[in-house]
């Protein structure tokens, strides 16, 4: 299986980055021999992968840093980079090789401090791999000091090192970071496409594969989620029932108090998997002796973990949040399409008795509002509005 599979209906992607890998590839086996360098290349240093949400960004940039690693000898028979089997490929892939950094987010903002030593980092040579690659998540949110430590780094990077910078979109990194990068826009897989990966990779039956696929409009992380997470269809189907809840100011209360409810409740389970394998390990990398006493003057670091928990269960409860308001921006899409009679499939063919009852009530200039108030919501919790406050706005909007 090559590092490729993974890139669902992204097949121009595929093919600049297998040009590039193999170019990289060409680049490096003839500095180990002493040999040229290649006169034309299409690799380049700083890569900016942009696309809606579900697209594939930080798969594809994921892949191809696995392809950049590549070290399997059907290489120097005329085989491509990115066999997907070799050490370089899986190590890659799943996050444990040593020359591959991954910085993503766990607030709201990347900080200069979380970045201070991969971009110390990306000075240095390759450890043992083939290249120093660096795969910001989301760059869109590098705050003013981070961005700025990444540009000094783009401008004048290592000779093998590769930065992977992955966003929605090409506005929300710094111009002058961008206009060093070799652009890469992704497209939202189709349903069709996303549904055939749920079957052929994660075995998922087909009905339950072309549902998720369709509920989620081709977001191959959420469809996968959806059709294998129990926690995950349950609280799309207290989503779904947002729409017929919000009848009264009572109702519209309630319904948003769970809401939260339900988001903050996702986010301690996400936690409580996490932020005890961290401290045990933080704990026993400190030395701490039987019965959890910590050695002197270890007390900083620990709080520092802490903090770092705190920031990462507040942006998984905002992420969840996110997730309710995209199914229910998907909800009312699906009432706009019933009530314009476009030919458009529905999104949530499961709930369609709903859908057309809420159709039937209302119009197409009251949906659009509806609509506008989802968005709202979203753009409030973005600039950091109480998530109960912004969702009994949206709630009381939804009334209207």
């Amino acid at each position: 299986m090559a590092v490729w599979d993974d890139l669902v209906g992204q097949a121009r992607v595929e093919e600049q980055l297998a040009a590039a890998a193999r170019d990289a590839d060409a680049l490096v086996t003839a500095q180990a021999g002493g040999g040229p360098a290649p006169e034309a290349s299409k690799m380049t240093h700083a890569w900016l992968f942009t696309g809606p949400p579900g697209a594939g960004r930080v798969d594809a940039a994921r892949a191809f840093a696995a392809a950049l690693q590549c070290v399997s000898p059907d290489r120097a028979l005329g085989g491509a980079p990115g066999c997907g089997f070799c050490t370089g490929c899986h190590t890659a892939l799943v996050g444990t090789h040593a020359d591959v950094t991954t910085i993503a987010a766990v607030g709201t903002q990347i900080l200069a401090d979380d970045m201070r030593e991969t971009v110390r980092k990306s000075f240095t040579s390759p450890a043992n791999g083939r290249w120093q690659v660096i795969l910001v998540a989301d760059a869109e949110r590098l705050n003013e000091k981070s961005a700025n430590a990444v540009l000094k780094a783009v401008e004048e990077p290592a000779p093998r090192t590769v930065w992977l910078l992955c966003a929605p979109s090409v506005e929300d990194v710094l111009p002058t970071i961008r206009s060093r990068c070799r652009h890469l826009n992704l497209r939202t897989p189709p349903v069709e496409a996303v549904a055939d990966l749920l079957i052929r990779r994660d075995g998922i039956d087909p009905e339950t594969a072309h549902a998720a696929a369709r509920a989620t409009q081709g977001h191959v992380d959420r469809a996968r989620r959806l059709a294998t997470d129990e926690r995950a269809r349950a609280r799309r189907a207290v989503v779904l029932k947002l729409p017929v809840r919000v009848a009264d100011i009572g109702g519209c209360f309630k319904a948003a108090q769970e809401l939260v409810d339900a988001a903050a409740e996702d986010a301690k389970q996400v936690a409580e998997e996490v932020d005890a394998k961290e401290t045990e390990e933080l704990k026993a990398a400190l030395g701490a002796v039987q019965g959890g006493r910590m050695p002197r003057g270890t007390a900083g670091m620990m709080k520092e973990l802490e903090e770092k928990q705190k920031r990462r269960g507040r942006r998984t409860q905002l992420d969840s949040l996110d997730l309710a308001l995209t199914d229910l921006t998907g909800f009312y899409r699906d009432v706009l399409t019933l009530q314009l009679g476009a030919r458009t499939p529905l999104a949530n063919e499961d709930v369609r008795d709903t859908v057309e009852r809420i159709a039937r009530g209302t119009t197409p200039e009251r949906t659009l509002r509806r609509v506008e108030a989802v968005l709202a919501c979203r753009r409030a919790l973005d600039r950091n509005v109480a998530p109960l406050l912004a969702v009994e706005a949206m709630t009381m909007a939804l009334r209207d």
